[in-house]
C-alpha cells in the first residue's frame, strides 16, 4: 500500500509516516519506481507507534519498545521498566504542572483586576517579587 493508504489505515499524518521512516523506525520496501510500499506488518508497527505516542511515549522510548516488541526473546521486565519509568516522568510533570497551577493561582488572586497598571502577575515573571 502507498503512504496515503497506510495514512489511513494507520490514524497517521502521511507526514508523520514519513517522518518514522527517516528516522529509522520503520523501513517499508521500494517499488521499482521508488514509491513506499507499506506491507501488513508496517501497518500494524504504525498502529503501534501511533498507540504509544498516544500513551506520551517519547520517539527514543518508543524506538526501545518497538525493538523489545519485534524481540521474540524478551524479557517483560525490560517492557515493564519503560513503562515504570514513562509513568515516573508523568507522575514528575504532573506535580510541576500543580505547582505552575498553584502559583498562578496565587498571582491571580493578588491582581486586582482593575484599570491600574501595577500587576503582580508581570512583576513575578519579571522576577520582580
Amino acid at each position: 500500500m502507498n503512504v496515503g493508504d497506510a495514512a489511513r489505515r494507520s490514524g497517521l499524518p502521511a507526514k508523520t509516516i514519513r517522518y518514522y521512516e527517516e528516522i529509522g523506525l520503520i523501513a517499508p520496501d521500494r517499488l521499482t519506481n521508488g514509491y513506499r510500499d507499506y506491507s501488513a506488518e508496517d501497518l500494524h508497527f504504525l498502529i503501534f507507534l501511533r498507540r504509544a505516542r498516544g500513551l506520551g511515549f517519547g520517539i527514543e522510548e518508543c524506538r526501545t519498545l518497538m525493538a523489545l516488541y519485534r524481540d521474540r526473546k524478551r524479557a517483560s521486565h525490560d517492557v515493564r521498566a519503560v513503562a515504570v519509568a514513562h509513568v515516573a516522568a508523568i507522575d514528575e510533570k504532573i506535580s510541576e504542572l500543580q505547582a505552575m497551577r498553584t502559583t498562578l493561582g496565587q498571582l491571580i488572586e493578588a491582581c486586582h483586576g482593575d484599570a491600574r497598571p501595577d500587576c503582580p502577575i508581570l512583576d513575578d515573571i519579571a522576577g520582580a517579587r
